[in-house]
């Protein structure tokens, strides 16, 4: 691990000054670009894209796009691109990872190398985590980009076909992470390539960066359909598992979130269900509903990880990251029916699998794929191991005032609350404001109870 470090450490140092020796000459040429006239600044566009046409590189024409590119914004929007934006740009060029301070100004970061990469006609697809956002940049970056002759598109949930495939044969494509795949599935189930609204997987700049690739790399992407009538053996498997008694008929693993039958409770299904063999394959869609049904009722939580919206007769998914309900969505393999006959609402038909991938999958499908975050550093390893992609740390534009003390280690959970509740009130009564941070929503309403006994 040391050597692994050292190195990474080493690597950092090495291109981040390999970065600021590339950005020199863009700078170098700032008061050029500042006397062109705007129409020698967006006659760039088509003498680039004519120089890639005749076989040059886009690291030939790095210096010039990017020059363009940050005259524009400039112009554009009033906003002139510092030399650590660039260097961040220069970095997901590379097709790593930039991560900046909060405040550094990543979107703006972004625009050098979503122009150098559109160039080439082929597309560039920025990923947000949410729609506000995609409109948000579509119409501010944007702006910059159709200054200098680019097409710019804005994919939404609600697009037909046509103003889909309208969007991505756009040069640059403003989108979610979760339309984007979902568009991907649903091309790849249709049976003309005429019907297909992209065209093709070759430019991912994906904002948050490690939210998507990370935190979410694991969570697949499901379209269902051709439904199944299995709502009465749920409902006699949830009327089973509920006669259980713990450790004696099942046994559960709160940290790794499993629950599995004992032998006693397998001989209780066995005899409840009158067959002689619950493991027999015969009776494998039995065993399903059962597990599913124990996993409902012994692990899955009420007001935490779902609620019940008695109004609609429904459960509502509520999203671990952000603690927002996720209406319309559903688990799969039978667990969302399996929490319905839990908590007695109407169960709905279950859909069979048409189509499905891993976020992890599909963005390792991009001819180049590069990001950028204010947190992505300690996952270094993990975005090298899967997707070969460095994160390097782009300085602030001007020194960080802020002091960043080392981390405070506590035995228990319930002494680290205590001394963070300690810090949070004399922060308080000397006037400072405080922002607590935490990774789950639970945590934060166990915090927010603490504060309240102290009438904070």
């Amino acid at each position: 691990m040391a050597n692994f470090l050292s190195r990474l450490f080493n690597e950092d140092a090495r291109k981040l000054k390999q970065i600021q020796k590339k950005i020199k000459p863009v700078l170098e040429l700032e008061e050029e670009y500042k006397a062109k006239s705007d129409d020698e600044l967006k006659a760039m566009t088509p003498y680039l894209r004519e120089k890639l046409a005749a076989g040059a590189t886009l690291d030939d024409i790095f210096v010039e796009a990017f020059a363009t590119a940050r005259e524009a914004c400039r112009r554009v929007i009033g906003e002139f691109p510092y030399p650590v934006q660039l260097m961040g740009a220069a970095v997901m060029q590379g097709g790593d990872i930039a991560e900046m301070k909060t405040g550094e100004g990543k979107t703006l970061t972004s625009v050098m190398a979503v122009y150098l990469n559109a160039l080439e006609g082929k597309g560039v697809h920025v990923v947000t985590v949410n729609e506000y956002l995609s409109e948000r940049d579509s119409a501010w970056m944007g702006e910059i980009h159709r200054f200098l002759g680019l097409t710019v598109g804005l994919n939404l949930r609600q697009l037909t076909k046509a103003q889909k495939r309208a969007a991505y044969a756009c040069d640059i494509t403003y989108t979610t992470n979760s339309e984007l795949g979902f568009d991907y599935l649903r091309d790849n189930m249709v049976t003309r390539v005429e019907d297909r609204v992209l065209r093709g997987l070759n430019v991912a700049m994906v904002d948050e960066v490690d939210s998507i690739l990370i935190d979410e790399s694991r969570t697949p992407l499901i379209i269902s359909g051709g439904k199944k009538d299995t709502a009465n053996l749920y409902l006699q498997a949830d009327r089973f598992v509920k006669r259980l008694v713990k450790d004696e008929d099942y046994e559960l693993d709160v940290k790794s979130r499993t629950v599995q039958l004992t032998e006693k409770g397998t001989a209780k299904a066995e005899a409840t269900f009158r067959i002689e063999n619950l493991f027999n394959l015969a009776h494998t869609q039995l065993l399903h509903h059962i597990n599913q049904a124990l996993k409902a009722n012994y692990v899955m939580l009420r007001d935490i990880e779902y609620v019940v919206d008695e109004e609609n007769d429904e459960i509502v998914i509520v999203d671990p990251n952000t603690g927002r309900l996720m209406k319309g969505r559903q688990w799969s393999d039978g667990l969302h029916q399996a929490v319905e006959a839990k908590e007695g609402i109407s169960i709905k038909q279950e859909t069979t699998t048409l189509a499905t991938i891993t976020y992890q999958n599909f963005f390792r499908l991009y001819n180049k794929l590069c990001g950028m975050t204010g947190t992505a550093k300690t996952e270094e390893e993990e975005f090298l191991e899967i997707y070969n992609m460095y994160v390097f740390e782009i300085p602030t534009n001007r020194p960080v005032a802020r002091i960043d003390y080392p981390d405070a280690v506590y035995g228990t959970k319930k002494a680290k609350f205590n001394a963070l509740v300690d810090e949070v009130v004399e922060r308080h009564a000397a006037g400072q404001p405080v922002l607590v941070g935490t990774i789950a929503v639970e945590t934060s309403e166990l915090i927010s109870k603490y504060l309240k006994e102290r009438h904070i």
